[in-house]
């Protein structure tokens, strides 16, 4: 970075901090924001900039402060406005965001993001109703477009109006987050597969995978053959599945394959409503996994054994909203007759280890090969609770008793409302009051963990 005098060169400062934050270089981005904000404060344009810098680096606080600094100055643009309604669509504030999103399309009409994300909001805030009629009207207006197809198949999903979700999600593949597969087979086109040979192909995470192969037996049941590929991190758990033929982390030669098929797609098959939702799928457990988890638990067979997991992929963008750091776990040590199993396996553990925690909770997994550990342990326990991540589709298929803490705005499966759901019947649900405040569900999971333990026969 060349040196500049910012009294003299205020605007070459400024572009210094544009291409620093254009090319990705989050810290100097911040330290030039600053230099440049210290002297010209009232660039609302700049104080948008730093905001938005803010939220790809998950600061999100800092972000909200940046851009109602912007919104504060003048009259803000549309960039502006829109750059705030995004943050305050991100931590949940969704009644401010959808005003502001109607501000910008009173002043431009033609912005069809603002009409997808007041869709979004209204299905942020569970009112699927709501969001399927407005999302419904634009998608008349605008077929081409993805994004307002991928809102409402999410709404249709929490109303469980699976017949229309599944359809309209197949518009994921038209965003620019997801790549589409690159194979040398057709995709299967929904004909009658008898005698044939169909693919099956996961995407996204492995929760979703986990919770998807109950659907492996429909395709089956219509006469195909079924090759499913398994990410190497579940290929031992899921070497017997039913409804597949071979499963395996190698996708086959072309001259084996007569299609393929994604496996968030086989609910088409004859997946209309709750009433069809097959039960959870049975997972292979290991032997030699089943032997090392009960030699983990050994010394603590007399205890009410608990799992729990606090995060899941740092990388996925949700993850900082879903998870909670470890500690809120702590005070749950304190309930007599209880210890506490870390199942989680990643990059958290470092804090998780550095604050001496794993000394009331027994780090268990981060020497895990692969989640056939992870699920023999969790088979070992009395209790699972996860944040909304894999773990908690884990325990669900497993039919091990489990616990999902969820963030105000959860995966479709969870609902925005009741302490069950028709996906996992081992499963109990517990909820954020407030966006980003963990102390009411907790409050929650502590007294009746206490109450639970207490009923326990000596």
């Amino acid at each position: 970075m060349s040196e500049v005098t910012v009294e003299t060169d205020l605007a070459k400062l400024r572009a210094l901090c544009v291409d620093a934050h254009k090319a990705g270089r989050r810290d100097e981005a911040r330290a030039l924001y600053a230099r440049y904000l210290a002297i010209a404060p009232g660039d609302g344009g700049m104080w948008s900039n730093l905001g938005a810098l803010f939220r790809t680096s998950n600061q999100y606080d800092q972000a909200l402060r940046a851009h109602r600094k912007a919104s504060a100055l003048g009259q803000p643009t549309d960039g502006v406005r829109n750059n705030l309604a995004n943050i305050l669509s991100d931590i949940g504030e969704y009644e401010e965001s959808m005003a502001l999103r109607r501000e910008i399309l009173r002043d431009s009409p033609t912005d069809i993001a603002q009409k997808s994300m007041i869709g979004r909001c209204l299905r942020g805030m569970g009112r699927y109703d709501e969001a399927i009629a407005w999302l419904t009207d634009f998608i008349a207006a605008h077929p081409d477009e993805a994004e307002p197809k991928i809102q409402i198949a999410f709404a249709q999903l929490g109303a469980g109006d699976y017949a229309n979700a599944f359809v309209n999600y197949r518009a994921r593949w038209q965003s620019d987050e997801l790549t589409p597969h690159n194979l040398p087979y057709e995709e299967w086109d929904g004909q009658d597969p008898t005698g044939k040979t169909i693919l099956v192909m996961p995407e996204q995470g492995f929760g979703d995978a986990i919770l998807f192969a109950r659907f492996l037996p429909h395709l089956k049941a219509l006469g195909a053959r079924v090759l499913f590929k398994t990410e190497k991190p579940l290929s031992r758990l899921m070497a017997s599945l039913p409804g597949v033929d071979i499963s395996d982390p190698v996708i086959p030669l072309k001259e084996f394959v007569h299609a393929w098929v994604n496996i968030m797609d086989l609910p088409l098959i004859r997946t209309k409503s709750v009433a069809d939702i097959p039960p959870p799928t049975q997972l292979n457990v290991p032997q030699d996994s089943v032997d090392r988890a009960r030699s983990i638990v050994a010394p603590h067979k007399d205890a009410f054994k608990v799992g729990v997991v606090w995060t899941g992929s740092m990388t996925y963008r949700g993850n900082s909203f879903r998870s909670f750091s470890h500690r809120e776990f702590l005070p749950l040590t304190e309930v007599p007759g209880v210890q506490l199993f870390s199942l989680y396996k990643g990059e958290a553990l470092a804090d998780f280890h550095a604050d001496g925690s794993s000394a009331f909770i027994i780090d268990t997994a981060s020497t895990d090969r692969d989640f056939a550990d992870c699920a023999a342990t969790m088979q070992q326990m009395d209790l699972v609770i996860t944040s909304d991540t894999a773990t908690a589709h884990l325990a669900g298929s497993l039919g091990v008793p489990v616990w999902v803490v969820l963030h105000w705005d959860p995966f479709w499966v969870f609902r925005h409302t009741g302490e069950t759901t028709p996906w996992y019947p081992t499963m109990r649900l517990f909820r954020q009051q407030t966006p980003r405040d963990w102390s009411y569900p907790f409050d929650q999971v502590r007294a009746e963990l206490t109450a639970l333990v207490a009923q326990r026969k000596p």
